[in-house]
């Protein structure tokens, strides 16, 4: 699943015009990149979700042939966040019992997906891919088998877990990258912890993770950018130069 509903506020005046997804990279949309990348790792099925300018997206996906199926989560009515989309998409993403990945169309990166993916622990109910990136959100993992037991802001020292006692020092501390393989009993997870219509997920991963295991893999050799604002779309060019 290929997030891609979202307002790009960050990369206004671009996205004035048209949604983040289709704002150019090397010559190309984001949108076609990450759709190549996981082309590339052998997914043959995809789901776009879409909100903003959705119109062009559908246009434009329905004009390319990629050589994979690609179906559309629809959600120009509400934008439902990042844990409400997967919610949403549930019919698309269901019956299959494997794993599907979870993609935000602005990261870009050099990721082996398919080494990534080889790295799911069959009992999980998500892997998230992290990083030692520079970034005050950090998510707090065992140090011993890198589940996840708490958030915290190093800025304000905020810290979110439903461990009563944790102790933060005793965390290793890495940053999500917007890329996850989620187990399709997530939704059933979601049916448990009664979820509403709109939620972000990393809140999710914060009520579940004492109820369920929810891992995180340290990227190897990983360049990645969040094309959130303009002064990465030069890091982003660089990266994709490099991929195609």
């Amino acid at each position: 699943m290929i997030f891609a509903a979202g307002l790009g506020t960050r990369l206004k005046p671009l996205t004035d015009r048209m949604p983040k997804a289709l704002v150019p990279v090397c010559g190309q949309p984001l949108l076609y990149h990450t759709i190549q990348q996981l082309k590339a790792a052998g997914y043959t099925e995809m789901v776009v979700n879409v909100h903003h300018f959705a119109e062009q997206i559908k246009a434009y996906l329905s004009g390319h042939d990629f050589g994979v199926h690609i179906a559309i989560s629809d959600e120009t009515e509400s934008l439902l966040e990042t844990g409400g989309g997967i919610a949403h998409a549930r019919r698309l993403l269901l019956p299959s019992e494997e794993p599907f990945l979870v993609h935000n169309v602005d990261i870009v990166s050099n990721l082996d997906i398919s080494r990534f993916r080889a790295r799911t622990r069959p009992e999980a109910l998500s892997t998230l891919l992290v990083s030692e990136r520079n970034s005050s959100r950090q998510l707090l993992f065992r140090p011993e088998d890198m589940r996840l037991v708490g958030w915290m802001n190093t800025v304000t020292e905020e810290i979110r877990s439903p461990f009563p006692h944790l102790a933060p020092d005793a965390c290793v501390r890495y940053a999500f990258s917007g890329i996850h393989n989620i187990s399709p009993e997530i939704f059933s997870a979601f049916d448990a912890l009664n979820v509403p219509e709109k939620f972000p997920i990393i809140d999710f991963y914060l009520d579940a993770c004492a109820r369920y295991p929810i891992y995180g893999v340290p990227a190897e050799n990983l360049r990645l950018v969040d094309v959130g604002k303009f002064d990465t779309l030069p890091q982003a060019e660089q990266i994709c130069s490099q991929l195609l």
